[in-house]
Formats: C-alpha cells, sequence, structure tokens
C-alpha cells in the first residue's frame, strides 16, 4: 500500500526480507505517528487526523526515527532505539512492533547506499500528546535539529 510513496528517481521497493540481504548499505527507520482527531478547524472542516512530525537537521520536517544498527537486533528495536532518544517516551508509552511496518525502499543515489524502512502506528490522541510532551525531555532533543 505504501510501494507508491518514494516515488523519486533511483529508489526502488524492495521487501523487508531482501532489505536485510543488500551488502553495503544502511538501514534508515522512521515512523508515522498518528490519531484521530474530531477537532474542526474554524469550526467547519473536519480534521480527521494529527500526526507527529519533526524539524530536521536540514530545516525540513520528517519523521521521528534514524539510522539503525542491524548488529543490535531487528529493525524494530533500533527504531525504538531512536524514538526513545529523540521522543523521550518508554516503552510503554510507545513501541513499534514488525506488525506496523508498511515499505521499504533502497536507493544508491545518494552518498551512500540506504535503505528507508516506513512504519505507520495510530495510537490515540492522548497518547499523541504524551508523547508530544516527552520530547522536549528527551536525550537528544533539539539535536537534530542543529545537527550535532
Amino acid at each position: 500500500r505504501w510501494s507508491r510513496v518514494m516515488a523519486e528517481p533511483g529508489y526502488r521497493a524492495v521487501s523487508r526480507r531482501e532489505s536485510r540481504s543488500l551488502a553495503g548499505y544502511k538501514h534508515a527507520c522512521h515512523v508515522m505517528l498518528f490519531a484521530a482527531e474530531p477537532a474542526k478547524l474554524f469550526g467547519k472542516i473536519p480534521l480527521r487526523f494529527a500526526l507527529l512530525m519533526q524539524m530536521r537537521f536540514d530545516g525540513k520536517i520528517g519523521f521521528p526515527g534514524g539510522f539503525v544498527d542491524l548488529r543490535d537486533g531487528s529493525l524494530e528495536d533500533g527504531l525504538n532505539r531512536e524514538l526513545s532518544e529523540e521522543l523521550g517516551c518508554d516503552h510503554k508509552l510507545l513501541r513499534v512492533s514488525e506488525a506496523d511496518y508498511a515499505s521499504s525502499h533502497a536507493t544508491e543515489a545518494l552518498l551512500q547506499k540506504v535503505v528507508a524502512h516506513f512504519y505507520t502506528k495510530r495510537i490515540t490522541l492522548d497518547e499523541l500528546r504524551k508523547v508530544e510532551l516527552a520530547a522536549v525531555q528527551a536525550k537528544d532533543h533539539g539535536r537534530e535539529v542543529t545537527d550535532n
């Protein structure tokens, strides 16, 4: 369902299994955290969903996550470590699993070979707010923006 997301030239869809066997590639995992939002914009336009995005080091907005080390275990273990560092929430509040996996795309078009893994996780609006509040206390809060 997400295979058309990476439509840029130089990206190709790969299976989760195939991605693990690609030699010389770094793996990046990111997650779209979203929640149903019953509010209306200007009291008229249904919002439908709220989602969490962060400012990146290059000034663009992106989903939380980052590069993971496959020696640390699964892709999800690496992503959950990244989320803990960036968002400061414990695994009781937020834990991404293989069931949240959406797609993988490989590219050689960057300075290094990369496989980008994408996850989607629906949580409650209350949980999303708790994640937002925890983020400002996170170990690496602000480091992505300054590239330190």
